[in-house]
């Protein structure tokens, strides 16, 4: 698993590869929590492109992630979700309440609207 933050605006671009389990989650969720202190980010956009697997502790790490984005204001999007990400997107609930896109472009202006 690897995980890269960048600022662009008042966007957290969130790039994540490898898996998404239980292995990793809380790192995962302690470095976006800290990039959104040291930042003025209110959006957070994840780029799935790269990510293989997530189980349930990713699921919990996008709700809370949403939940934190929701409190400040801002939006959580996830862009290039692959077909058996997208199942569990469906399945867990999360087209509900997380926007997903497919590409970055459609993401940036859907958050810059």
């Amino acid at each position: 698993m690897n995980i890269n933050c960048k600022q662009l605006k008042n966007i957290l671009c969130v790039d994540i590869s490898g898996e998404i389990d239980h292995h990793y989650t809380e790192e995962i969720r302690e470095y976006i929590d800290s990039k959104l202190r040291q930042t003025n980010c209110i959006h957070i956009l994840f780029n799935f492109s790269d990510v293989s697997f997530m189980d349930s502790s990713g699921i919990g790490m996008l709700i809370g992630r949403y939940k934190n984005a929701s409190m400040n204001g801002g939006k959580v999007v996830v862009f290039s979700v692959n077909e058996a990400l997208k199942r569990i997107f469906e399945i867990s609930g999360l087209y509900k309440i997380i926007t997903v896109k497919d590409n970055i472009n459609e993401s940036l202006k859907y958050l810059e609207s």
